[in-house]
């Protein structure tokens, strides 16, 4: 696909897809739910698994919808309206959103759940493989972290052996940067003291 989306139509896409991804939904529900600031326990991040350490399932479920789901609709809205240059492009604004959210002091979340969500509306196949990845490394391993980084890089092979190399382009840049927000996550994995799901603190 050649690109042919003018500057003024990509900035755009980029700065729909950032405007949505940058809604904190992991505090905002917990906040609604009247409890602590989610960026004062446990790893002072906003997103589900944090979350989950409140002890609130619930709210964890429905911060990892959300972060999802903001990243869907990005990509869904840019695409219907610009076309799927305009869609690639929100899927990373959103991304970057979530990372690095301009109503937090560009302090944001991991960006697992709202992969998984451009994921679903880029390549939704990708998207299965990496819930199924996810799914199996977390239940042998209990570690949510190494889940989620193990399951993007299988999803970013997915997308390029369905064909789609540029969604697979964006999915590998998406994924690297995922990666470099767990860069203390893994310090703690290869030193065996990253927390294990089910486990407050």
């Amino acid at each position: 696909m050649n690109w042919s989306l003018p500057p003024l139509l990509s900035f755009a896409a980029l700065l729909l897809g950032y405007a949505l991804g940058s809604i904190p939904f992991g505090l905002i529900v917990t906040r609604l739910a009247g409890t602590q600031d989610i960026r004062s326990i446990g790893s002072g991040n906003i997103g589900a698994t944090n979350v989950l350490r409140t002890g609130r399932k619930g709210l964890a479920a429905a911060t990892l919808l959300g972060d999802a789901l903001k990243g869907t609709l990005a990509v869904l809205l840019a695409g219907a309206l610009l076309g799927p240059e305009a869609a690639l492009l929100a899927a990373l604004g959103a991304f970057l959103g979530h990372l690095f959210p301009v109503w937090l002091g560009f302090k944001g979340g991991k960006g697992v759940a709202t992969f998984l969500g451009v994921t679903l509306a880029l390549a939704w196949p990708a998207a299965l493989v990496f819930a199924a990845a996810w799914l199996a490394v977390a239940f042998v391993t209990r570690y949510s972290s190494l889940a989620a980084l193990v399951a993007s890089v299988f999803t970013v092979l997915a997308a390029f052996l369905l064909g789609s190399p540029q969604t697979g382009g964006l999915l590998a840049i998406l994924a690297t940067l995922l990666w470099f927000m767990h860069r203390a996550n893994i310090r703690r994995l290869l030193d065996g003291t990253e927390g294990r799901i089910g486990k407050k603190g």
